[in-house]
């Protein structure tokens, strides 16, 4: 196959010249397995020596592409940025800082080789904080599974293997890259999971804290949102206007029995302030729903953006893939 490794690198001058190491010996070993390698390595922003060791490191290594970004856009743009760039039928991304192992790629590629589409990486044994980095993830972790229905233990781990179609159509923002598995398995990919090796930093700062939490939940939200009622947002706004319309009318009925059975009059209860607060908020979240409605049409029409996916067609008794994602 042929393979393109993504690793996205922020103020690593310290882990490159390692990172650089067991590049070239992962390198060989790929070569030696009959595969063609490129690395392509996105210096996102760095504000020490890393752009010109990646810069020096090209100059002896054919199999090496290094991109510089124009400023720090985060890691999620700098994996879009490579991703971009990458020509192979399968994409491999992992860090830069050596947490991730290289020699770890041929276990994912078996697993491919399976009729896997996605074969995520999982730190079994993690060489992290526990009160600050592992009991967070494991959390945040429990959480995504939940909310999405893809059992995953380790959304956070870098090093993963796409086939190339599953990120054909994927766009990627905010901190979407851990997603992307389940992008993939709602579009019907086929994913799996398995322990890979994670070494302890040795060199320089990590770049993650717990201030990436509230981040990654509020991209959840909005993977969940779209993903359900993305072609429908009719039915999330207009679910929510019904039901604040409902309480209206619940209240209105107990304003009037309070009034001419409960010995009280309207002024004496706070039922007619939320009587128009929520029927004013259920009209608008359904005028709302119908202009998010308008919007998602124009949007499918305009860019010719399906509503369905197809996995593969049959012709003359023969399967046909379909294309990215099952998409035409």
């Amino acid at each position: 196959m042929h393979l393109s490794l993504v690793i996205p690198c922020y103020n690593e001058e310290e882990s490159l010249p390692a990172l650089f190491s067991a590049l070239d010996g992962a390198v060989e070993d790929l070569i030696r397995r009959g595969h063609t390698v490129e690395v392509i390595i996105v210096d996102d922003g760095s504000r020490d020596r890393s752009a010109q060791l990646l810069r020096e490191a090209t100059t002896s290594r054919p199999w090496l592409q290094a991109i510089r970004l124009s400023r720090n856009f985060g890691q999620t743009a700098a994996l879009a940025a490579g991703f971009s760039e990458a020509t192979g039928e399968v994409i491999i991304p992992l860090d830069a800082d050596m947490q991730n192992d290289p020699m770890d790629i041929p276990l994912l590629l078996s697993k491919l080789e399976e009729g896997f589409d996605v074969v995520s990486g999982w730190r079994h044994r993690r060489q992290d904080a526990r009160l600050t980095r592992i009991l967070p993830s494991a959390v945040a972790n429990w959480l995504i599974s939940r909310v999405s229905g893809v059992a995953l233990h380790d959304y956070g781990c870098t090093l993963k293997a796409y086939r190339r179609e599953v990120l054909r159509d994927v766009h990627l923002y905010g901190e979407m890259h851990r997603f992307i598995p389940i992008y993939a398995a709602w579009h019907g990919a086929r994913v799996t999971e398995i322990p890979v090796r994670h070494h302890p930093r040795r060199a320089g700062k990590t770049k993650y804290g717990l201030g990436r939490v509230p981040r990654v939940l509020l991209d959840l939200l909005w993977v969940r949102f779209f993903w359900f009622y993305g072609t429908r947002p009719l039915h999330a706004f207009g679910m929510f206007g019904l039901l604040n319309i409902g309480l209206a009318l619940l209240c209105f009925l107990l304003m009037v029995w309070f009034k001419y059975w409960g010995g009280k009059t309207f002024i004496q209860t706070p039922l007619p302030q939320l009587v128009v607060t929520l029927f004013g908020m259920g009209c608008l979240s359904i005028l709302m729903g119908f202009l998010a409605e308008i919007l998602m049409r124009t949007y499918h029409e305009a860019a010719g953006q399906p509503t369905f996916v197809v996995r593969e067609r049959y012709l003359n008794g023969q399967a046909q893939p379909a294309g990215p994602l099952g998409r035409r």
